[in-house]
């Protein structure tokens, strides 16, 4: 018996009967075709050594075959993320390199390369830990925040076929993994016994307790508009009426200037002014450590990004489209990247032309400016829900 008609004959039914998925969901998909084919043919291949055996029943059966396709499934959207950060760093050399007259990185693939190259070297870089820390809270503190950076950044979908789990408070869930950054950075910096530390600790906990009170706002304004927690259920109010950056232009350029603070970015890096504080909260991190915070300060980024398209452009969703035709006409899911990458170029752009802003008006900015505007926007939503324009 050939190995395609073996594999047929015995797992015909996995997607249908195993899937935990109400809809396509393509990351499983993919899950479950790649087990199809290699688990299929180590099975086979048992099965000609020892025919009518129980473990080349059981490696393609519907539970061994879920089981894996959930694994395989997280490590796609898990790698996809990992190369879309290399993407947003890449991006942002090279914008920079331009802003600053010069051409940026250039090895391999227009400098793409030089992204996995820092990356190595980072890792091959000793692993130095000072005596006099908090052993428990030095590593639990920057393990959590890599943590929830990442994990974070794989709850954003990409599209409707491209999730781990269709919350129904999706973007609640979000913004309370995203609001864990505070406490996490302040214990951090405790732990590490160091004065700079301590310091850009405190920096980052009032900077985004500041910031993060506005964005929950501009948060219930949108759920106010939409009428729904759900990811998708709010990019399909605005695929069926209107990107909300119209009616809620005010809230959005507040909420691009909170993404930028709340991601730790110039010109709101005060919390790592290498300046003054040598490296900030993050001093006595060193080798692969501190390359993983870094890749963890990009995924907060990516998730900024991504609030903004969610919130305000549409998501992955295009004027003009018929959102049955989607699939047939364009990837939904490249769509919804291309925006958080044009979203990620405003932050550079910030980067490049203004300078850090002190202490004091930090706070000022987001207590001040923000939190009012923030409040203008909720009533402006409310007026616009109660008159019935939306």
């Amino acid at each position: 018996m050939g190995l395609t008609e073996w594999i047929v004959n015995r797992a015909d039914d996995v997607i249908i009967s195993m899937s935990p998925y109400d809809v396509l969901n393509l990351p499983y998909d993919i899950g479950v075709k790649v087990w199809e084919s290699l688990g299929g043919l180590i099975a086979w291949l048992i099965n000609l050594i020892v025919p009518g055996n129980w473990l080349s029943e059981a490696l393609i059966s519907n539970e061994v075959t879920n089981g894996v396709a959930m694994i395989v499934m997280v490590l796609v959207i898990f790698i996809i993320g990992f190369l879309t950060n290399l993407t947003m760093i890449w991006e942002e050399r090279k914008v920079l390199g331009r802003m600053m007259d010069r051409r940026g990185t250039k090895i391999c693939l227009l400098g793409w390369g030089q992204c996995l190259g820092d990356g190595l070297k980072t890792f091959m870089k000793e692993n130095v830990t000072p005596k006099a820390i908090d052993n428990k809270i030095y590593w639990w503190g920057v393990s959590l925040i890599i943590g929830t950076s990442v994990l974070i950044a794989c709850m954003v979908p990409l599209s409707p076929r491209w999730f781990i789990v269709n919350y129904e408070a999706g973007l609640l869930l979000i913004f309370a993994f995203f609001a864990l950054a505070p406490f996490l950075i302040l214990c951090a910096g405790w732990s590490q016994n160091n004065k700079y530390a301590l310091m850009g600790g405190f920096r980052a906990a009032e900077l985004m307790i500041s910031y993060e009170i506005p964005m929950l706002l501009l948060f219930a304004a949108c759920v106010l508009m939409t009428g729904s927690y759900n990811i998708g259920d709010i990019i399909a109010y605005q695929q069926e009426n209107i990107w909300l950056v119209v009616p809620q232009i005010i809230g959005f350029f507040v909420c691009i200037v909170c993404a930028i603070a709340e991601s730790e970015r110039i010109p709101f890096d005060l919390a790592e002014a290498e300046a003054e504080l040598v490296e900030g909260w993050q001093t006595e991190y060193a080798g692969m450590k501190w390359g993983l915070i870094m890749l963890g300060d990009y995924f907060r980024g990516f998730v900024a990004c991504a609030l903004v398209v969610i919130m305000y452009l549409g998501g992955w969703s295009l004027p003009f489209v018929n959102q049955f035709d989607w699939y047939w006409m364009y990837f939904p899911e490249i769509v919804m990247t291309l925006k958080i990458c044009l979203v990620f170029f405003v932050f550079i752009w910030a980067r490049g032309a203004l300078p850090r802003v002190r202490t004091d008006q930090i706070l000022n900015i987001g207590w001040k400016v923000l939190m009012p505007l923030a409040m203008l926007n909720l009533v402006i939503t409310i007026l616009l829900k109660v008159g019935g324009v939306f």
